[in-house]
């Protein structure tokens, strides 16, 4: 009889090692799982797939959990919102607000948090385009007057008036006699409004050059932003010195204490509707006011034009040049 010389049994230790080494390191067709995956690589792939699912939604649920803290925080003041428009109605008062600066500065934004809860028989929110050849032809406050507000209204101006003292003059709008005369009679206009009982706050929302830019790319690549991004403000940028140059003319010439400006900084936007609603608060004595609420703007973000324009002065006389 021939003797076969077998191969040495394992030991207890290797035979452990081994089933290690092939979970570790499996052959593309060692692992099946029905029919989902027929090989190591697309389970990776799947795993990998689940891991960014699993930090997108991370990232949406810390999105959702700021919008409600954002809400919450503005809730208080919305209410007395509410209150000054019911106080506006009963005593058939008039109001006006301005919301003047640049694209992306946060006008709209505010403007639509300030009304969210508003009853809409009582408000109007203005946002005029350009004005036809007739409109043209006419004395230029003409089409703004028709929208001014009754007694218990209240009117917010998404761009107003202002657009003679800064879009038009930097984009060729207006000849600079048109300009001009604007300069000259919008402070006399203003005065009749508030004599005659308008209350009028006019709020400037000042941004960064580079917070600008930021927030304009985002509405190129946000398609839900992207109805937001016009022509003028693609060229907003480039043109940023003419318009610095007139916003310290526009606060300069027509911050009077009748109709004085309110500069809001508007790098943090929940920090900007905060204080706007604040300085719109402030600007009415109404009735039923809620005395455990803060109604002092934070001076981080809200200044007077006056002190506006000492700070671009003080600026260009460091640097020699305006910056924003």
């Amino acid at each position: 009889m021939t003797l076969v010389e077998l191969p040495p049994l394992a030991t207890g230790r290797e035979q452990i090692a081994g089933a290690q080494s092939d979970l570790l390191y499996p052959s593309d067709d060692a692992i099946t799982f029905g029919d989902r995956f027929d090989s190591t690589s697309e389970l990776i792939l799947a795993y990998e797939e689940a891991v960014r699912e699993l930090e997108a939604l991370k990232r949406d649920r810390k999105r959702v959990a700021r919008k409600l803290r954002a809400e919450a925080e503005l809730r208080p003041l919305q209410v007395e919102l509410l209150k000054l428009q019911r106080h506006l109605e009963a005593n058939r008062m008039r109001m006006i607000v301005l919301c003047e600066g640049r694209d992306g500065a946060g006008k709209g934004g505010t403007i639509r948090r300030v009304t969210r809860y508003m009853n809409e028989k009582h408000y109007r929110v203005v946002a005029l385009g350009k004005p036809t050849e007739d409109q043209r032809s006419e004395w230029y406050f003409q089409r703004y007057a028709a929208q001014l507000p009754a007694g218990g209204e209240i009117v917010l101006f998404d761009r107003s008036w202002y657009n003679r003292a800064m879009v038009e003059p930097v984009f060729g709008f207006c000849t600079e006699e048109e300009y001009e005369h604007f300069m000259l009679g919008v402070t006399g206009f203003e005065k009749d409004l508030v004599r005659q009982g308008t209350i009028l706050v006019k709020l400037y929302f000042s941004v960064t050059k580079e917070e600008q830019r930021r927030r304009f790319a985002r509405r190129h690549t946000d398609p839900l932003r992207q109805w937001k991004f016009s022509e003028i403000d693609a060229q907003a940028q480039d043109r940023w010195d003419e318009f610095t140059h007139r916003k310290y003319e526009m606060i300069k010439r027509t911050d009077t204490p009748t109709a004085p400006w309110v500069v809001i900084r508007s790098g943090d936007k929940q920090r900007a509707r905060l204080n706007a609603m604040r300085v719109m608060l402030n600007a009415v004595d109404y009735a039923d006011r809620d005395p455990e609420l803060d109604y002092q703007p934070d001076s981080n973000v809200v200044l007077p034009g006056t002190e506006e324009i000492l700070l671009m002065e003080a600026e260009r006389a460091r640097s020699g040049s305006f910056t924003n």
